[in-house]
């Protein structure tokens, strides 16, 4: 198909899949940008669908849109020492936009006005900031933007709700704004008003497919009545305690094609348990994070087990209930593709261990952090992380597309690894190595073991130094290090700094 485009001289579209390749590169979509007018067309989009998530120093963009507020407007914030002048743009950057966030659009705004406000007394004027954020979503409406995502975050501070509730009600006053959603996430703490305006956005939908609960809900009937019963397929409880929640068997029965369903720390008791237990259609779960009575857990593993992939296992001090908890997952759970392992005792590492032997080529992301007191430097993580680098290479799968190994490392118990792991290929791997002593080098091995052989496509390493008296604990990052990255880049491997490299497996999820 592709050579067929080639010949035929199709060549915006297939370089209109190039450039939405790179929809996250922000700084490659830039360069993109000045090659020519074809590629700064296709790109231009991508930059502007969310512009309040990409990091800026003073979020300049902002006054791009406000050339497209009324007169009228323009002179309120006048009134504040800000003069926006019109001008003619390229492009219709609001109608780019595709995914909204509340928090980081007030965050942008907060971060715009102190950078054009003179007059700091200004700055913390509660009216300002509602008009800016009312001017902007009446621009938004105005260019009938096509919204995908929209994120109601207020958890962060209760405080914004106050500055949105007239933003708010322009959303609900104009139904083809945000009747198209595909994606509603809910990040607040509970607020009738925030409830009410998440029931009328979620009726008003033709085509919700993904919805995201991070507040404590007190009723499921939110999704009664409404288009989504038969649009919505996934489903994501973070943080949710589903104590007062009385209909979950019932809401959950009227979902037609509900496909995927993410429980991530939450509080479920047995009476949701056996709602869940006694459902008689499939309880599709793919996300389990937590720690969990096991009678509960083996109610919900017999009842979901099989449509399990996402699992987070904690260390806990009841070992019979790990141990237990361990068996289960084995008997029930065949599928699962991504595992999340934090903070084991000595005696556990065997089940830890076993687990990953049993899941076998399924296993595509694992993260192993055994640092349970990261604080310290203690002889008993680093014996610990002795015993599994000695055992963890021989049974990973063949192919990972993500490893992250946050240890105590000893460079021979390195080498081992290194050795029994020769076969695989990682394409992004992190190591975070908290150094007990200043002398243990690991690179050589890995530059002899990974570099050489070209068996990553990202790679970062981090080391975090023993804290000296009255001082903090130092990091070293491999992405500091200009040679080093140079040497990689010859490898085509691409050294990048652990934390932007690290995957938070809950943002993954959502």
């Amino acid at each position: 198909m592709t050579y067929s485009k080639i010949f035929l001289g199709d060549l915006p579209e297939l370089t209109s899949l190039i450039i939405q390749y790179f929809q996250n590169d922000f700084s490659t979509l830039y360069s993109c940008i000045l090659v020519n007018r074809l590629w700064c067309r296709l790109a231009i989009p991508l930059l502007w669908e969310d512009p309040f998530s990409i990091p800026a120093k003073n979020c300049r963009f902002i006054e791009i849109y406000l050339y497209n507020s009324s007169e009228d407007d323009r002179a309120k914030i006048n009134r504040f020492g800000i003069n926006i002048i019109p001008s003619n743009t390229l492009f219709n950057y609001p109608s780019f936009i595709k995914r909204f966030n509340t928090h980081k659009f007030f965050k942008s705004i907060k971060q715009w006005l102190y950078t054009v406000i003179k007059e700091r007394s200004f700055f913390s004027s509660f009216y300002l900031t509602e008009l800016i954020i009312l001017i902007l979503i009446k621009i938004f409406v105005q260019n009938e933007i096509d919204l995908h995502t929209l994120e109601i975050d207020t958890a962060k501070t209760d405080v914004q709700i106050r500055y949105f509730k007239p933003a708010f009600n322009l959303i609900l006053q104009n139904p083809n704004l945000n009747q198209n959603i595909k994606t509603l996430k809910l990040n607040c703490d509970y607020d009738e008003y925030i409830e009410e305006f998440s029931t009328q956005i979620i009726k008003s939908q033709q085509d919700l497919k993904k919805i995201i609960f991070k507040f404590d809900i007190y009723n499921l009937y939110i999704l009664k009545n409404s288009n989504c019963l038969n649009t919505l397929k996934i489903i994501i409880f973070h943080g949710i305690d589903f104590k007062n929640i009385m209909n979950l068997k019932q809401i959950f029965e009227q979902l037609n094609v509900l496909d995927s369903i993410h429980i991530i720390y939450c509080t479920l008791n047995s009476r949701i348990i056996q709602q869940i237990f006694n459902m008689t259609k499939p309880f599709k779960l793919k996300t389990l994070f937590g720690i969990f009575e096991i009678k509960s857990l083996l109610l919900l593993l017999q009842k979901s087990g099989d449509y399990l992939e996402n699992i987070r296992i904690e260390t806990t001090t009841n070992n019979i209930l790990l141990q237990q908890s361990f068996d289960l997952i084995k008997i029930y759970c065949t599928k699962i593709k991504l595992i999340d392992l934090y903070g084991f005792e000595h005696q556990d590492f065997n089940l830890a261990l076993d687990l990953i032997r049993n899941i076998g080529q399924n296993l595509n992301y694992l993260s192993f952090d055994i640092t349970k007191f990261p604080s310290g430097f203690s002889s008993h993580d680093f014996k610990f992380s002795s015993i599994l680098l000695q055992n963890l290479g021989q049974i990973l799968p063949y192919k990972l597309e993500y490893l992250n190994l946050i240890f105590k490392i000893n460079a021979s118990d390195f080498k081992i690894f290194l050795t029994n792991s020769h076969n695989i290929f990682i394409r992004k791997l992190l190591i975070r190595n908290m150094m007990y002593d200043k002398n243990e080098d690991i690179l050589p091995y890995i530059k002899e073991y990974i570099m050489k052989e070209k068996r990553v496509t990202y790679f970062a390493m981090e080391e975090i130094l023993p804290k000296e008296k009255k001082k903090r604990k130092r990091k070293n990052n491999l992405s500091s290090l200009q040679n080093e990255v140079k040497e990689f880049q010859l490898y085509n491997i691409k050294v990048q700094n652990y934390d932007d490299l690290f995957i938070n497996f809950c943002e993954l999820i959502d």
